[in-house]
Order: structure tokens, then sequence, then C-alpha cells
């Protein structure tokens, strides 16, 4: 190698590491203090026990099918109706956090937002059969999710409000010629 220095590589790592040496340390004492998380983390999945009506979307779409759901039926006499009505009702809900990557797709996809992301994530167990979450248990992390986020006042209104500002329920008004 013709030009090069000899050493010059060991000394840059010796400078690296000479600064890296006065700076002062930035870690956190962790079970002492508290980390502070950003707005809308992830840490574990939360139920809404009330608004679940056992589609098995999320546990159908769960890529490590760690969502178990089990429901039965009930007939609902509706009044003024001709017949009853069948009504899934939710027996049980478990999410195993074992297997669980953290992939979101079950809080996704759910379309009656019975699922939702909570910062909590001090949730650890000893024993791996005690990471099985009953609905019981992930229905206490409801009172820890966040409220959504404000809407942007220099965005769009939504989709209703601008319904309602034209009188009509999507009417759509041609302006005059």
């Amino acid at each position: 190698m013709a030009g090069s220095v000899p050493g010059k590589g060991l000394a840059k790592g010796l400078a690296t590491t000479l600064k890296t040496m006065v700076r002062p340390a930035v870690t956190e004492q962790y079970p002492d203090v508290q980390p502070e998380l950003p707005p809308r983390s992830r840490g574990v999945i939360a139920l809404l026990a009330e608004n679940c009506t056992s589609c098995m979307l999320c546990a159908r779409e769960c890529p490590d099918w760690c969502i178990y759901i089990d429901s039965h039926k009930e007939t609902v006499q509706v009044e003024g109706a001709a017949r009853a009505r069948q009504k899934n009702v939710l027996d049980r809900f478990a999410i195993d956090f074992s297997l669980c990557m953290y992939c979101g797709i079950c809080v996704e996809v759910c379309p009656f937002d019975a699922l939702y992301w909570s910062p909590e994530f001090e949730y650890a167990e000893y024993d791996i059969r005690d990471m099985m979450h009953e609905s019981d248990r992930l229905g206490e992390w409801m009172a820890t999710v966040p409220a959504p986020p404000a809407h942007d006042p220099n965005g769009e209104p939504a989709k209703e409000v601008t319904a309602a500002e034209r009188g009509g329920r999507g009417r759509v008004t041609r302006p005059p010629r």
C-alpha cells in the first residue's frame, strides 16, 4: 500500500475512544426512573369488549395466530321485527403475547374499534405460560389508551361535517350558471 501511514487506523480508533470516554453517560436508570415514551407509543394491545362482535377478523388476519376467540349465538327478539335475530356473544378473547410480534394488524383490521394500542410495556412474567392474557386483563389496559390526536385545524374537515354544512346527506348541489 503505497502512500498510507502505518497506524493511521489505530490512531482514529483511539481518538474515537477518547472522545467517548470524556463525554457524560446518558444511561437512564430504568427501574428507578421511568422512561419518557414518545406520544402514541405501542406497548400492549388493549380490548374494549363491549365493541367486540366476535367477527374473528383479528384472529384470521393475525400472522402468528396468537388471538383466541370463543363466542356463541343468542337469539334476540327485536320489537317490530317479523322474526328474531341472531347475535354473537363474546365468551373468551385472549392474546398470547409470547407469540405476538406486535405488528398491529389486529388493531388495524378491527372494524368495530375493539382493539387499541396501550403504551403499557411493563407486563413481563417469570413463566411463559402467564403471557396468555384473557379479556379481563386486556380490558384493564383500556384506561391507559391515550386519546386520539386532535384534528388538524389546517386539514380538510371531516366528511360528516361537510355533508352537514351542505344541508343534506351527501347531496351534491350544483352552483348556479
